[in-house]
């Protein structure tokens, strides 16, 4: 072994016994609500993967996908009551307890996925993680679930005209829901696990999601088109029960958070490849895929302005022109 070789494994050694300082041997849990295969739950995995490797294997999470802890609502709960240790739900459920996230659910905020990470990673995101811990929940980061998609059973989605009349499943938001009637379709607010047969028996026309979600659920079976209307996008928060929080030491709360974004940015790449992966998938299941002209998708977001609008309406004032100015700045980012 040469000099330099003791050098370089002393010189690991005594990193890792750096960063395991303030460190107490701990096993976490965290749940996610999609299978282990999707790009949330191997986000979870690479956060447990960077915990064992940042604290020389004292901090132990252990990942729970596709709802083995329970229903969101549940798992949400149990972390703010402590039973629970760290979940990765929605922004759909977690506007339940702070109202502030209802605001990700507005329609045509943003067109890229570059234009989506300038705005969560930044001071409007920071600003509403900001209003967890009075709820009794800790923010690490914002991850990526991608922008939402129509699929339907009986036409393309070519033009504003072609949503008109069309039964379409959407999360149960007041905002999904004033959207879509904007834009002169019939929302079903309807949970995601009776969204198949209401497809198959024709009792629904339409649902919208990430075309990833359309994959795994298989609703090519049920639905013969996709269209990239691109009207929302959806995104996921790393909690942490403030209950735990609160008992653990500077570097282990340090250690959480840098594995949390860590892991966010391999969280989005995954996902952006699933998503390309998906279309090319879908296609080869049958599916026809178009894509929504932005001149559409412009008149599909002014339809839809008065909603928006209205829901300003009912915030803070310093955090809508907070929002505002964020979607200023990202305007122009491709």
């Amino acid at each position: 072994m040469t000099r330099r070789t003791v050098l370089t494994a002393a010189a690991l050694l005594l990193t890792a016994g750096a960063q395991a300082q303030g460190i107490q041997d701990r096993t976490l849990r965290i749940g996610t609500t999609v299978p282990a295969d999707h790009p949330i739950s191997l986000g979870a995995k690479k956060f447990v993967e960077i915990v064992a490797a940042k604290s020389g294997g004292k901090l132990k999470v252990k990942d729970y996908p596709a709802l083995q802890l329970g229903p969101e609502l549940q798992q949400q709960s149990a972390l703010v009551g402590g039973v629970q240790d760290m979940f990765v739900p929605s922004t759909a459920s977690l506007a339940g307890v702070v109202r502030e996230f209802t605001l990700l659910d507005l329609p045509f905020l943003i067109r890229t996925s570059a234009q989506a990470d300038a705005l969560m990673d930044g001071p409007f995101g920071q600003a509403l993680l900001a209003k967890l811990p009075e709820k009794g929940l800790v923010g690490l980061a914002i991850w990526e679930n991608g922008l939402r998609h129509v699929t339907n059973s009986r036409h393309p989605i070519q033009r504003l005209e072609d949503l008109q009349g069309l039964k379409i499943r959407v999360q149960q938001s007041p905002v999904f829901i004033d959207v879509f009637k904007a834009l002169k379709a019939n929302p079903v607010p309807m949970s995601f696990g009776e969204v198949y047969g209401a497809l198959e028996s024709k009792a629904l026309d339409a649902q919208e999601n990430p075309l990833l979600v359309a994959r795994s659920a298989k609703l090519y079976e049920v639905q013969k088109y996709a269209s990239t209307t691109g009207h929302a996008y959806g995104v996921l928060v790393v909690l942490v029960s403030k209950k735990l929080w609160d008992k653990l030491s500077a570097d282990e709360r340090n250690l959480l958070q840098a594995a949390a974004l860590e892991a966010r940015d391999y969280q989005r790449q995954v996902s952006r490849e699933q998503a390309r992966k998906a279309m090319d998938d879908l296609r080869a299941a049958g599916m026809q895929i178009n894509e929504v002209s932005a001149a559409e998708r412009e008149r599909m977001r002014q339809a839809t302005q008065p909603v928006t609008d209205r829901v300003l309406q009912s915030y803070d004032p310093a955090l809508v022109r907070l929002l505002r100015s964020e979607l200023e700045r990202i305007a122009y980012i491709s």
